[in-house]
């Protein structure tokens, strides 16, 4: 599943994730590890074509992409997760709460079907207006979940060692990954 897993941008607008499906996501993450169990990290879970459309605008798309402005009308995703942290709760590790329970989310939408991409680039203040999140939510992430309609293929890191993911002239996605030799210190 791990390999599977990969950063999906374009999706089946017609395989719609339902609001059920969004909880039993959330419930997984929920009981993921927290530093000092803690448990900083809510969740807004959009699934209504109208939110999807008003959340999908406030995404950067692929930074390694310029010329692509994101997903066409049809390939968009179906669902968004917001991830946030209650500011009402004492931050010490919340990051890495984060992101263990956005893979522990992806890895749960690979097992149905779906698949995501972690957004980090996100225009906040446009997305808490959008969703009516209150302010003591801070915004740390967005998962844009779908079903995937395109290929992504791990390549090794060429010998330049670039390290940024392109798409073919047929569309493939490539991303170049170290090999295990090089990771290993």
């Amino acid at each position: 599943m791990v390999v599977r897993n990969r950063s999906y941008r374009r999706f089946d607008e017609s395989k719609r994730i339902t609001e059920d499906q969004l909880r039993d996501f959330a419930d997984l993450a929920r009981q993921t590890g927290s530093g000092a169990n803690l448990q900083p990290l809510r969740y807004h879970l959009s699934w209504t074509p109208e939110e999807c459309s008003a959340v999908y605008p406030t995404l950067k798309w692929a930074a390694y992409l310029p010329e692509w402005d994101g997903p066409e009308p049809g390939e968009r995703p179906t669902a968004y997760i917001t991830v946030v942290r209650d500011t009402e709760v004492k931050d010490v590790a919340t990051k890495t709460d984060a992101g263990i329970a956005m893979q522990t989310i992806l890895l749960a939408a690979v097992e149905k079907g779906f698949g995501g991409c972690i957004f980090a680039s996100v225009n906040r203040d446009k997305l808490r207006a959008t969703i009516a999140l209150d302010t003591r939510y801070e915004i740390l992430f967005v998962l844009a979940l779908g079903a995937p309609v395109e290929q992504v293929e791990i390549d090794e890191v060429d010998a330049e060692g670039s390290i940024k993911y392109f798409r073919d002239k047929q569309m493939v996605h490539h991303v170049p990954k170290r090999k295990l030799k090089d990771v290993i210190v």
